[in-house]
């Protein structure tokens, strides 16, 4: 079964939590994308680099609504955090995602996007905008799965180069205060969403936990009082990075 809860990782992520209560940077902290550069410590590492790719399919979780720096988005920092083993070199991450998207949505936009290329690694993060908007889970199966073969089409028909995150919980953060019902309505979709993706086989990060400790933190919220910060998106590449290398390197 691929799904990843690890519960070790969990509570150093509360540990660090709390550390962020007591003060640290915001999203200016973050170290910006440099072109995507690998470190090579020499010329040997250079040239036996392992080039990948990185397709991020999403809505406003992935694109990084809210951030004063996009830059600071989960698959951008992925991708520089990957970049700091000397052995792979991965190029900027391309994006297909909006803010308000449901999958209808996305799944128009996938059609339309003439994604004539094939990827090392293919995300997929998506429903939030339907569960807020009421429409039917019945819908949100369907279109879940339709998402997910076409993310394994994008990865060469690979499902080991597939992931896919859980959606965060708006319900803790001061605008969802305003929707008693958010956190077991989003719930009810993870439900949906992680069933489909084990019956692939495929990974899913349940990177829901971590949205929570928004609960009390408001330095892991962007702006907008919605999204999260970069700092937040550091905890989810934090929870997913090993995993994600250990794919690229197999």
């Amino acid at each position: 079964m691929s799904v990843f809860f690890k519960p070790n990782f969990m509570a150093a992520i509360l540990l660090f939590a709390g550390w962020l209560l007591a003060g640290c940077s915001d999203d200016n902290g973050m170290v910006p994308p440099g072109g995507n550069q690998v470190n090579h410590s020499d010329t040997t590492a250079a040239d036996t680099a392992i080039a990948f790719s990185y397709l991020a399919l999403g809505d406003s979780y992935t694109i990084g609504t809210g951030l004063s720096d996009e830059s600071n988005s989960y698959p951008v920092q992925l991708v520089e955090r990957l970049n700091q083993n000397i052995v792979l070199a991965g190029s900027a991450p391309r994006i297909i995602a909006r803010n308000g998207w449901t999958t209808g949505n996305l799944l128009f936009a996938t059609d339309t996007a003439a994604i004539d290329t094939t990827y090392q690694l293919v995300s997929l993060l998506i429903g939030v905008n339907n569960q807020f908007q009421n429409r039917p889970i019945e819908e949100y199966t369907e279109h879940f799965q339709e998402l997910l073969d076409k993310s394994i089409a994008y990865a060469a028909g690979d499902t080991a180069k597939v992931f896919v995150l859980s959606i965060p919980d708006y319900g803790v953060t001061p605008f969802g205060n305003d929707y008693p019902n958010a956190s077991e309505g989003v719930d009810n979709f993870n439900a949906v969403n992680q069933e489909i993706t084990e019956n692939y086989g495929i990974a899913y990060f349940n990177i829901t936990e971590i949205s929570r400790l928004a609960e009390d933190n408001p330095k892991l919220l962007a702006s907008d009082e919605l999204h999260p910060s970069g700092v937040m998106y550091s905890l989810w590449v934090d929870f997913i990075l090993a995993d994600i290398e250990e794919k690229l390197l197999e």
